[in-house]
């Protein structure tokens, strides 16, 4: 059982930067798979990164503008976001499951999800 909590969203203008965060407790962190998703209303959430132990894996959507990194003293998982584009609004959610050997870019994956935070991107 993990709790998961995101902060960090926000509004910035196309070409920005920010940076979301995803504490985690309950579990030791280094054991777990981590995720972020987004998602537009009207539409399934859509993976954005993952990482475990031992791997990351971002898709091509976001690959070399977005970077994941783990603290595991903090227990806490950050998405650096640069080069932001309005494509990239929408609500961004953690998610956690007890580690396995890949990164599972698949909402139904996980069973553990935060609350979300808002990302706004403007034009």
């Amino acid at each position: 059982q993990v709790q998961l909590v995101e902060s960090g969203g926000g509004l910035v203008q196309a070409g920005g930067s920010l940076r979301l965060s995803c504490a985690a407790s309950g579990r030791t962190f280094s054991t777990i798979t981590m995720a972020w998703f987004r998602h537009v209303p009207g539409k399934e959430r859509e993976f954005v990164a993952g990482i475990n132990w031992r791997f990351t894996d971002l898709p091509d959507s976001v690959k070399g503008r977005f970077t994941l990194s783990r603290d595991n003293a903090k227990n806490t998982v950050y998405l650096q976001m640069n080069s932001l584009k309005p494509e990239d609004t929408g609500v961004y959610f953690c998610a956690a499951r007890e580690s396995t050997t890949a990164v599972i870019p698949a909402q139904t994956f996980y069973d553990n999800w935060g609350q979300g935070t808002q990302v706004t991107v403007s034009s």
